[in-house]
């Protein structure tokens, strides 16, 4: 149990996809200038995170034995096949859903943060339970980042900005800080 505690805050914290490995910076950039926007996003990534985390995992332990040179283009099918059956199924089952996500979901394919997680997840050697919490710490980190940094530039609308680092340098400066503030999560657990 504690190993699963430990995998859950590392993937949520310390080795957190967007903010630590610089993984789905461009929907960490692109889709974070409203909050509601960002939550949703973050929503969508988990489902997928846990989605493909349990297909990585079977491919890996029933296909791919006999087979590991086919495992990039494997998880990229599975990532592109999971999305495109999870759009159809929202669009089928609540309008309204799919109608609010959006460009949400496709986003997601290209995502290299899912692909990520299926790599590092394989390459620990986690189970389907491990792989799983991975899953969740890994995607509920990205949605952290994403809630963070959204919630930060609303507030920087309200504020009297310099010109000079008005839009997206101002992004890259918050990207910037957060990623130190998230950095700090390693050496205060390593140290305990």
């Amino acid at each position: 149990m504690d190993n699963l505690i430990w995998i859950f805050v590392s993937a949520l914290l310390i080795n957190n996809f967007t903010l630590t490995y610089f993984l789905g910076i461009c929907s960490f950039l692109g889709v974070t200038s409203k909050l509601v926007t960002a939550l949703r996003l973050g929503l969508a990534n988990i489902f997928v995170m846990v989605i493909t985390a349990i297909w990585a995992w079977l491919l890996n332990t029933y296909v791919l034995t006999y087979a590991p040179y086919l495992r990039l283009i494997s998880f990229i099918i599975v990532i592109a096949s999971t999305v495109q059956l999870v759009e159809m199924v929202v669009k089928k089952l609540s309008p309204e859903l799919y109608r609010a996500l959006g460009i949400f979901l496709p986003l997601i394919t290209t995502n290299c943060a899912i692909l990520a997680l299926a790599l590092f997840a394989t390459n620990k050697g986690y189970g389907l339970v491990e792989g799983i919490v991975y899953a969740l710490g890994a995607g509920g980190g990205i949605a952290l980042a994403l809630v963070l940094m959204a919630s930060i530039r609303e507030e920087t609308k309200l504020m009297d900005i310099p010109k000079v680092i008005e839009g997206t340098a101002l992004s890259l400066i918050i990207a910037g800080i957060l990623s130190m503030a998230f950095m700090g999560f390693a050496g205060m657990f390593s140290a305990s």
